[in-house]
């Protein structure tokens, strides 16, 4: 099996390509945002900058793709222990939509987040809250076998999933490279 960290970008790949960095998500409210990222998931803020805006040209459309009207008011980058990191924008804008997406629409994403123990994961959302799903539910067939996972919901309605897979998942022992581990890597 290869070093996940030691792997290099495939030649058909984009050029340089080291990793995921940080994914980007739209919030209604910043507060509230760093709030439920902050004191609920216990994620850190690690740098926030803004506002942009361009009221005479097309600076936002053009480096963006949104209205050239649009605003963002704030930007937050989040760390939630060692994975990549979460940027947080809060945007105004003239064709601004609520999406409210479930995880069955095209383009719906989630947030999935490694917890050691998912029943204290489940637990202490429960304590707090937190809108949860069905779950735990464990895995015990097929590639996946050996995770368990809890799909939950910020205030606001992104979708997560607290996922753990303390003794790895069984398409590890076949795989000759492996998907991000939850080992702390200074360890």
């Amino acid at each position: 099996m290869k070093d996940p960290v030691s792997v290099a970008t495939k030649a058909a790949g984009l050029p340089g390509l080291r990793g995921h960095d940080h994914t980007g998500l739209t919030v209604p409210d910043m507060k509230q945002a760093v709030d439920f990222f902050e004191d609920v998931l216990g994620c850190e803020v690690i740098m926030s900058f803004g506002p942009f805006a361009d009221d005479k040209g097309t600076f936002m459309t053009d480096l963006l793709g949104v209205d050239p009207k649009a605003e963002i008011k704030q930007i937050i980058q989040v760390r939630c222990g060692f994975g990549s990191n979460i940027e947080l924008f809060e945007y105004s804008a003239p064709d601004q939509r609520d999406l409210k997406q479930k995880n069955s629409d095209i383009g719906a994403f989630h947030i999935a987040l490694y917890v050691d123990d998912i029943d204290a994961a489940k637990a202490y959302l429960d304590s707090r809250n937190v809108a949860t799903r069905l779950g735990p539910l464990p895995i015990s067939d097929g590639p996946a076998a050996g995770q368990s996972i809890l799909y939950f919901q910020a205030p606001w309605g992104l979708q997560f999933e607290a996922i753990s897979y303390p003794k790895g998942m069984a398409y590890e022992k076949d795989a000759e490279t492996v998907l991000w581990s939850p080992k702390d890597p200074g360890k």
